[in-house]
């Protein structure tokens, strides 16, 4: 990497990349954190903030400790230009005070000349938790040393790591390194702002559908080519039995580390996938037990970012849960990958794709439209002066006549209102029915004694409706005279650039 083109153009990590090296600046001695799912985008992001002469990133393979101590050991010597003799240094105590080493010497010729050691897939370095746990007690040893000793040297040293459980458990309570951590991150998938910097189509509507097939993860869009078309892509891409990301899809659950059983979590995202959204018909599905076993699987999933837990708005903690595939590329493998297996090993995924999947996308794209709208307000809500959402959330269930209810958008808003409103994927202009619906689910959720739909009803409580295909005329005639403040964004809007002076 050119010292003059430093620092690089990052998406979506600028944050980051800004507090990591603040952290470093400050010119002492910082411990971070770096956690996430594998592909996120972690090792990227490590080795793109720092100058590579500040630069020691080591990453540990899937072997044994031992091996990784050595290598570690040689690599750092040819990095910082130092003989060492591997047996002089028999324990990670020993390894770790070597880093310290690097560090003083590198600074005694430049007091303000940094050094930045990046351990990635820090749980390499031991077996199983328990290990990880030595080892960072064996880091904290010297780490006690060194503030101690040397407060004004320029020295951080990042642990990164793809098993998100043991990593995060490195800064609880009780943790060898609990409170020495100066910065902790879990990094999260790109959303569909950011997925659209990644692979920047030029009409808005592939761009969102360039999200609902292919997800954030940074890997995945990276495979996507944007002078082709989204089905294009998405045919050689997922479709494909060669296809690069329905690869990474098939086989990420076998390199998430500490998953045991794992065609039993396969299972349960199938059974999800399949619309078994409570815990006992996912039991059904897989052929689990409704057991402690299948909740802390769920709860792994969950926490890994493979599954969200959806509720109504109003439920009681005791009320079950409902459970949605999160990462879009996965609810797309199993919606229209895996079912069509076998004919993607006869016939060419380019038809495959017209055939099977294209004729189903606008319903496919119903709740992946939902999740941008929301990301969208949450994103440009800054700089248009639009108040800031509490918790989002939606409602679905009976009225006291039985009748069905959906309402798309529930959300508590932080100056005590409720706003409420509906998404719609259509290509064509929604006519005005689609506010006369709302406003009569509305009624109709207050007289089954739901208070948020009274409070919603409230002439003070936004009404906020996304059509990818805009409004019709009679709507915004309609929605000008409500007596509600009603937001009207089309897919444009969602996609415009940040407001001038406004977070965006």
């Amino acid at each position: 990497m050119d010292s003059d083109t430093f620092p690089p153009l990052l998406v979506d990590r600028e944050r980051e990349r800004d507090e990591l090296s603040s952290l470093l600046r400050r010119g002492r001695p910082a411990l971070a954190l770096l956690t996430g799912r594998r592909r996120v985008g972690k090792t990227y992001l490590l080795s793109h903030v720092f100058p590579p002469e500040e630069l020691f990133l080591y990453t540990a393979a899937q072997t044994t400790p031992e091996l990784n101590r050595q290598q570690l050991i040689t690599d750092l010597a040819a990095w910082s230009g130092g003989a060492v003799r591997i047996e002089e240094y028999p324990t990670w105590r020993t390894v770790f005070r070597l880093m310290a080493d690097v560090a003083e010497r590198r600074a005694a010729g430049d007091p303000v000349r940094p050094t930045v050691v990046v351990l990635d897939e820090f749980q390499y370095l031991a077996d199983g938790d328990r290990g990880v746990a030595a080892v960072a007690s064996e880091l904290n040893a010297v780490w006690e040393q060194v503030e101690r000793g040397k407060p004004r040297l320029p020295f951080l040293i990042v642990l990164a790591g793809s098993a998100v459980a043991t990593m995060e458990a490195l800064a609880g309570g009780g943790a060898p390194l609990y409170g020495r951590f100066a910065w902790h991150q879990k990094l999260q998938p790109f959303t569909y702002w950011h997925a659209a910097e990644l692979a920047p189509f030029a009409r808005p509507r592939d761009r969102a559908l360039l999200y609902g097939v292919f997800g954030g993860t940074p890997r995945y869009l990276a495979a996507v080519d944007p002078a082709r078309t989204v089905g294009e892509n998405a045919a050689d891409q997922l479709l494909s039995p060669r296809g690069e990301v329905r690869l990474l899809v098939e086989t990420a659950l076998d390199q998430e580390e500490g998953l045991r059983e794992v065609s039993r979590y396969r299972a349960i995202l199938r059974a999800v996938a399949d619309g078994c959204t409570e815990r006992n018909e996912v039991a059904q599905r897989a052929g689990l037990a409704n057991d402690h076993g299948l909740r802390a699987k769920l709860a792994t999933l969950v926490e890994l970012g493979y599954l969200e837990e959806r509720r109504n708005i109003d439920a009681k903690p005791n009320q079950a849960v409902r459970y949605s595939i999160a990462d879009a590329a996965f609810r797309f493998y199993h919606r229209f990958v895996a079912p069509n297996a076998s004919v993607l090993e006869r016939y060419p995924a380019a038809q495959v794709w017209e055939t099977a999947v294209a004729p189903h996308l606008d319903a496919y794209m119903g709740l992946e439209f939902e999740r941008i709208a929301t990301q969208a307000y949450d994103r440009r809500s800054p700089g248009m002066g639009l108040a800031m959402v509490e918790r989002w959330g939606q409602w679905e269930g009976v009225d006291r006549g039985r009748r069905s209810l959906e309402v798309d958008i529930v959300a508590p808003l932080t100056d005590g209102r409720v706003m409420t409103g509906a998404v719609k994927w259509d290509a064509a202009p929604i006519g005005a029915g689609v506010h006369h619906g709302h406003l009569e689910m509305l009624r109709r959720a207050a007289e089954a004694g739901r208070a948020w739909a009274h409070s919603a009803l409230e002439p003070e409580a936004p009404i906020f409706y996304v059509a990818a295909g805009g409004f019709s005329a009679a709507f915004r005639e309609e929605a000008g005279a409500s007596a509600h403040p009603v937001i009207l964004w089309t897919i444009e809007d969602v996609y415009a650039p940040p407001v001038p002076d406004g977070s965006g």
